[in-house]
């Protein structure tokens, strides 16, 4: 549980072998960043040229929320760097594994209704 109050299950779908994948219960409790540059910690981000990632840069953007959906290990990880309007707004145009996004879609039939809408 974070300092919020948000609570996340570990869903029996993985993200990659070895890692499931964690979902919160309530959208609301996303309120990460929406613009501006976000340096991602070392356990979410651990190649490429900078951790740091810029949210009004599109693809930087859509970047950032496929690491995190796909390496988060704790609520914290989920409710600090995400937002819920940018995700629902996003989530058409997601590359995801696809236990991420059937756990998110399985929980949050909205994220399914929204990537249903853009096809």
């Amino acid at each position: 549980m974070s300092a919020e109050g948000a609570v996340a299950v570990r869903t029996r779908y993985q993200a990659r072998p070895g890692r499931r994948v964690i979902v919160v219960t309530d959208l609301t409790s996303l309120r990460g960043q929406s613009r501006g540059q976000v340096e991602l910690p070392l356990r979410l981000y651990w190649s490429g040229p900078s951790p740091v990632f810029d949210l009004d840069v599109p693809y930087l953007r859509r970047w950032l929320y496929q690491i995190v959906l796909r390496e988060a290990s704790r609520p914290e990880d989920l409710t600090g760097y995400l937002d819920r309007d940018t995700l629902i707004a996003l989530w058409p145009e997601l590359y995801l594994p696809r236990g991420v996004r059937q756990a998110w879609e399985e929980l949050h039939p909205q994220l399914r209704a929204a990537a249903a809408g853009a096809a």
